[in-house]
């Protein structure tokens, strides 16, 4: 596009860019045989992606994506019977992303 006496605007598209997500654990309530679990969906666009457990505020950082977090607080009971933890990101019909973490995978 050109405006007025030749300044010309390139607008760059950004297509749909799927977050990467990670799942990880607090080691220091995993000693008190608890567990808060955060999972951090990171480098996506738009800023609408959901996060299964409690959709946190995004944040655009400076490369114009959105990085998010969401945290899961498990009581020891809880934690005890669980086998794996899922965070699952969505945002219309896009394909969701989900990343899992097993209880096995957790230093005790």
């Amino acid at each position: 596009w050109t405006f007025g006496g030749g300044t010309r605007l390139d607008v760059e598209e950004v297509s749909d860019v799927r977050p990467t997500l990670t799942v990880l654990p607090s080691n220091e309530e995993l000693e008190q045989g608890k567990a808060t679990l955060m999972c951090l969906a990171n480098k996506g666009f738009p800023s609408g992606w959901s996060l299964a457990w409690k959709q946190s505020p995004a944040v655009l950082e400076k490369d114009a994506l959105y990085s998010w977090s969401s945290t899961l607080r498990l009581s020891a009971d809880q934690w005890r019977k669980v086998g794996s933890v899922t965070c699952e990101a969505t945002q219309g019909a896009q394909a969701p992303v989900s990343e899992s973490l097993s209880r096995d995978q957790c230093s005790q």
